[in-house]
């Protein structure tokens, strides 16, 4: 059994902003996994495939960033995840856009998201899919960075990243951290 988080904000008004990469990422996921039905579960809008022999949660925790841990922890106790079995998917300002990196563990940047799920599971040993949003230019505070969505001559590098994370998340699965990271980082 796998977990794949993926974290934003729900609401129209956040849909596509870079804070939103990773509930762009695990739509592209799900599509790609043959997901047909999600419905709301402990919290979040979850969707459940079969791929072999495992069974893939994709899920989108529906509190605001910051309250992420609490749906993903209840996921994880309701389905018995171990953490090696969770991969949070989400933004990044310091990869470059258009780009990703996959790692386990480690810190956590000032992620309000990610400090959540360190919370509520105990642990930080769980994978990771960074999806590149880069930092703001000149001095737009990085909150309104991240709850816009990029313009059009960055929409490209936006996409293509949340696709590549997309990509990684089953490779991660097969393959393991080390191949994976030497494959996407």
């Amino acid at each position: 059994m796998w977990l794949v988080a993926g974290l934003g904000n729900p609401g129209a008004e956040y849909e596509h902003t870079r804070h939103n990469a990773g509930f762009d990422t695990v739509d592209i996921l799900a599509e790609e996994l043959g997901a047909r039905y999600w419905k709301t579960e402990c919290g979040s809008l979850a969707a459940h495939v079969k791929r072999g022999d495992d069974e893939v949660i994709v899920a989108k925790p529906q509190g605001f960033m910051n309250t992420s841990g609490g749906p993903v922890s209840q996921l994880m106790k309701k389905y018995s995840v171990r953490p090696d079995h969770l991969i949070v998917v989400h933004d990044e300002l310091d990869i470059d856009p258009g780009t990703i990196r996959v790692k386990t563990g480690g810190g956590l940047a000032g992620h309000n998201g990610l400090k959540s799920i360190a919370d509520k599971t105990g642990t930080r040993d769980w994978h990771r899919v960074r999806v590149g949003i880069g930092r703001p230019p000149g001095r737009m505070p990085v909150v309104d960075w991240v709850l816009s969505a990029p313009r059009a001559d960055a929409a490209d590098a936006f996409g293509h990243a949340c696709a590549l994370g997309a990509e990684a998340v089953p490779y991660l699965m097969d393959h393991g951290l080390a191949d994976t990271q030497s494959r996407f980082n």
